[in-house]
């Protein structure tokens, strides 16, 4: 796997894009299988996702999402982050 820039959708339904996931995560992405995991630094998975080269491609699979930015953060309160 390797970084790409692109998007993925994240466990609220907001759009993130792969090079500034926030929450101190990393993204490693395989463009081929169009995936997307998100990491801790230490290679915890903690998160899967489709790859989107473009917020249009995210509209074209019928996605309505915001696109956040890295300082958005990951969960809630309520979901215990």
């Amino acid at each position: 796997m390797s970084i790409a820039e692109g998007f993925f959708i994240d466990w609220d339904g907001n759009a993130r894009r792969t090079d500034d996931p926030g929450g101190g995560y990393c993204c490693e992405i395989d463009t081929g299988a169009r995936y997307v995991a998100v990491t801790t630094k230490s290679g915890t998975l903690v998160h899967e996702g489709t790859y989107y080269l473009s917020l249009a491609d995210i509209e074209k699979a019928g996605i309505k999402a915001s696109l956040v930015t890295g300082s958005h953060p990951w969960g809630s309160r309520q979901d215990g982050f």
